[in-house]
């Protein structure tokens, strides 16, 4: 679903910033990775590449094939087509963010049901269903600000799961949660991605999460030297 050889991108801070490296990374269709580090390591930098909100400077290969499809993503950046970029994102891929993300305006049943209305899908499709399943079906009534910060996640998670997308990105999820909470939420991530046959990218910085995900484990490391203030590699 997603090949990247040699793409690289340059992340500027205050500090000096860093260069992301991806030498190889594949994701295939249905298939569950985490990409653990610490803070700071380029977790971040790396799924906004993967999910096409921040173009490559240097790229060999960089395709996503969802459901048979072929992109040549590289192509689209060099072309400047955001707009075939944004088309591709918001048809099939889903985004947790790690505060839920939640439009404070609309209803718990509104949030998951705004991507199915922006993509002219049938409403509610399976977003009620999904969200009985992970035990918020009594909240769709509810404004984001009367859930708990577990609830919110849950809804977050069944929100960018209610299109069917062919991959979901999660920029640690659990940041906010205690322990019991973040094992809910991945838990969630998993069995729902399952359920419907997605993949799911992980960014964690948790170990034990990581493993509760049981999904191939993809590390991102700081190397230091001296003609760079700081280097990422994913491997």
């Amino acid at each position: 679903m997603l090949l990247l050889n040699g793409v690289e991108r340059t992340h500027r801070a205050s500090d000096g910033g860093f260069l992301l490296s991806v030498p190889e990374l594949s994701v295939a269709a249905g298939e569950r990775v985490v990409v653990l580090g610490p803070s700071g390591s380029g977790k971040s930098t790396l799924l906004d590449l993967l999910a096409f909100l921040a173009a490559p400077d240097r790229a060999e290969t960089f395709r996503f094939s969802p459901a048979g499809e072929d992109h040549d993503i590289k192509a689209l950046w060099r072309k400047g087509d955001r707009a075939a970029l944004t088309r591709l994102r918001a048809a099939h891929m889903g985004y947790v963010l790690q505060t839920g993300g939640l439009l404070p305006y609309l209803t718990v049943r509104e949030n998951l049901l705004l991507a199915r209305r922006l993509l002219g899908l049938e409403v509610p499709g399976p977003a009620d269903r999904l969200a009985e399943a992970v035990g918020v079906g009594e909240l769709l009534h509810r404004m984001p600000a009367q859930l708990s910060i577990g609830q919110r996640q849950r809804v977050a998670v069944i929100r960018a799961l209610a299109h069917i997308p062919r991959l979901i990105l999660a920029d640690e999820p659990t940041a906010a949660l205690d322990t019991g909470l973040g094992e809910r939420v991945i838990d969630t991530l998993v069995a729902v991605t399952g359920a419907i046959g997605a993949a799911l990218i992980l960014v964690t910085h948790d170990e034990e999460l990581a493993g509760r995900a049981q999904g191939r484990i993809v590390r991102c490391r700081a190397l230091r030297d001296a003609e760079t203030p700081g280097s990422v590699v994913a491997a």
